[in-house]
């Protein structure tokens, strides 16, 4: 399948690139970005997937988050897919910020007119992943995934759903239990259909729940100010309660605002949001908690 680079940049020894390609799985052009670690020029990386939020590009992550340093320093591979197909002239697809482009769900859709292009579960399961393993250096063998937000929901998803698939999964205010959410309602709805137990084959709450083992240790930060965790869209505590009657191990990191405040510093007492700011302050933790199994 052939590549078409877009950009390429060197950057802590390495390089971050973009690239396009003709999906078959989404029959439309699809962009993805890749940071190449040093290590990738003399032998085989382990990959690390990250699946951004609703709204997002392939650009979102590589420009903002500030992962190279330590993807560098870990020697991993990472490639950041768009969240959605693009220009599939779709009536109704640009409608709404939260369903259409740019929010694709991570789900296979079997609605119309959505279910032929809008696969972006056996995107990022099964196409990518064979593009990505045929064209970079890759060990095939060392897989790990992430995201954030719709993209966290995607990582968790794809973990649960795919047992021993990657090393491990890590999440950043992920959409936990979508089927009680209106973001989650609004997507799958469209694109599943109205028969809510489709929903529940995307949904991290409920396939946790019948998980075959214990072997997979997930991390999640969640910023303790988040407008879209007071708002019930998140919904973590449905997911760790989950977990924990499975004995699935969590680790969940409800990040909060420092106890110091200077009063000259109008506002600085709020707490971490759903923001790639939030995201960029401890990306580096995921990548490390990553690293300790891609590298083991």
């Amino acid at each position: 399948m052939a590549l078409k680079q877009v950009s390429s940049n060197k950057c802590f020894e390495g390089f971050q690139k973009v690239f396009e390609h003709d999906s078959a799985e989404l029959k439309c052009k699809m962009k993805f970005g890749i940071y190449l670690p040093p290590k990738a020029e003399t032998g085989k990386c382990p990959v690390l997937y990250w699946l951004s939020g609703l709204t997002c590009t392939e650009q979102n992550f590589i420009t903002k988050a500030g992962f190279q340093q330590a993807a560098a320093e870990h020697g991993l591979i990472v490639v950041a897919p768009d969240t959605s197909p693009r220009g599939c002239n779709i009536e109704g697809e640009d409608e709404s910020w939260d369903f259409g482009t740019g929010a694709g769900f991570y789900v296979d859709a079997t609605e119309d007119p959505w279910k032929t292009n809008y696969r972006m579960y056996s995107y990022i399961k099964d196409e990518l992943p064979k593009l990505i393993n045929a064209n970079f250096p890759t060990d095939p063998e060392r897989m790990s995934i992430f995201g954030h937000s719709m993209g966290g929901h995607g990582a968790l998803i794809l973990a649960l759903k795919n047992p021993g698939k990657y090393k491990s999964v890590s999440a950043f205010a992920p959409i936990c239990n979508p089927i009680q959410c209106q973001w989650g309602k609004k997507a799958l709805g469209g694109y599943l259909g109205s028969d809510v137990s489709k929903w529940e084959a995307y949904d991290a709450t409920q396939l946790v729940k019948s998980y075959p083992d214990s072997r997979l240790d997930i991390l999640i930060d969640q910023g303790k100010d988040d407008q879209f965790l007071s708002a019930g869209q998140l919904l973590p505590d449905n997911f760790i309660a989950a977990c924990t009657e499975r004995k699935i191990p969590v680790i969940f990191r409800l990040q909060q605002a420092s106890y110091f405040c200077n009063p000259w510093l109008l506002g600085c007492c709020t707490g971490y949001d759903h923001s790639y700011f939030f995201i960029a302050t401890f990306i580096n933790d995921h990548i490390k908690h990553h690293a300790k199994y891609l590298n083991a």
